[in-house]
């Protein structure tokens, strides 16, 4: 069975525009926190990694399909997946719904990277092991 990371997040009035809608770089930005709640969960919590440890998880690619809209004080359901691991990458497989209902999916590349020099490195052995315990398919995903 796959491991699916799974939180809730409502709409404020921020995250839309005039009429109520979700604007999509509000979306973005609920992303990145649910990537950062995520690597909270798995024991890498963002302010420990870059302050202490001084690596990060930077995107580097980043696709989004939207089906339908939703709207101001919705509570959107965010489903992340861990689809591929490589050596200094990983892709994350996203599915949000409102009330059972799809309304978008994202597919990110994330990397670990050196925020003193700027480059990508091997993910640290106890991250690759613990990033190793979510890795699934997308099949199994189911999305």
């Amino acid at each position: 069975m796959a491991l699916v990371f799974t939180t809730d997040r409502e709409l404020r009035f921020g995250d839309c525009d005039i009429s109520g809608t979700a604007y999509f770089p509000a979306y973005v930005n609920i992303l990145n926190g649910v990537n950062e709640e995520f690597w909270a969960h798995i024991g890498y919590p963002w302010h420990e990694i870059i302050w202490k440890e001084r690596w990060g998880t930077p995107t580097v690619h980043l696709r989004c399909d939207f089906s339908k809209p939703s709207m101001f004080g919705e509570t959107l359901t965010f489903h992340l997946g861990v689809i591929r691991l490589g050596r200094s990458s990983m892709t994350v497989r996203h599915k949000i719904n409102c009330g059972g209902e799809q309304r978008w999916t994202s597919t990110q590349i994330l990397a670990a990277s050196d925020l003193d020099k700027h480059s990508s490195i091997p993910w640290p052995d106890a991250v690759r092991d613990t990033l190793q315990d979510w890795l699934t398919t997308q099949e199994e995903l189911g999305f």
